[in-house]
């Protein structure tokens, strides 16, 4: 990865955001930095700002959607961690030529406005890894 790289975000699926907002609210002493509708990912998501990374809770909305199934064969929990990377296609070509598999053909938009792609956990030791790129 590029000299820009960082953590951007930590992700946990949840099966109720309400209660998990509650949860962590309670654990971190303040309330969430805000919601957001996915439509690409079929989630909600709740966000709290730790610094230079955040905390994602995600609710699906939909139980056939991939943050639905995994919360039907796991439960609740870790779902993935994402990578700030400054150029997603250049983190791409890196990744396919290590021989990494990617969820999905190309780029598409995430939350608060970022292009993100993920890499298939079958390739990075069981964690699926979400490379997201700021538009600025």
């Amino acid at each position: 990865m590029d000299q820009d790289t960082r953590l951007e975000h930590v992700a946990i699926a949840v099966p109720n955001l309400d209660a998990a907002v509650a949860v962590y609210s309670a654990v971190l002493g303040r309330p969430d930095s805000g919601r957001e509708v996915v439509e690409s990912e079929q989630v909600e998501i709740a966000l709290f700002d730790l610094g230079s990374t955040r905390l994602e809770l995600l609710e699906p909305s939909a139980a056939d959607s991939p943050v639905g199934r995994f919360l039907e064969r796991r439960g609740a929990g870790l779902h993935h961690i994402a990578l700030e990377v400054t150029d997603i296609e250049a983190a791409l070509e890196r990744c396919q030529v290590a021989g990494l598999q990617t969820v999905g053909a190309a780029p598409r938009r995430g939350a608060g406005g970022r292009r993100v792609a993920f890499l298939h956990p079958a390739g990075t030791g069981g964690v699926l890894i979400e490379l997201s790129e700021r538009i600025r």
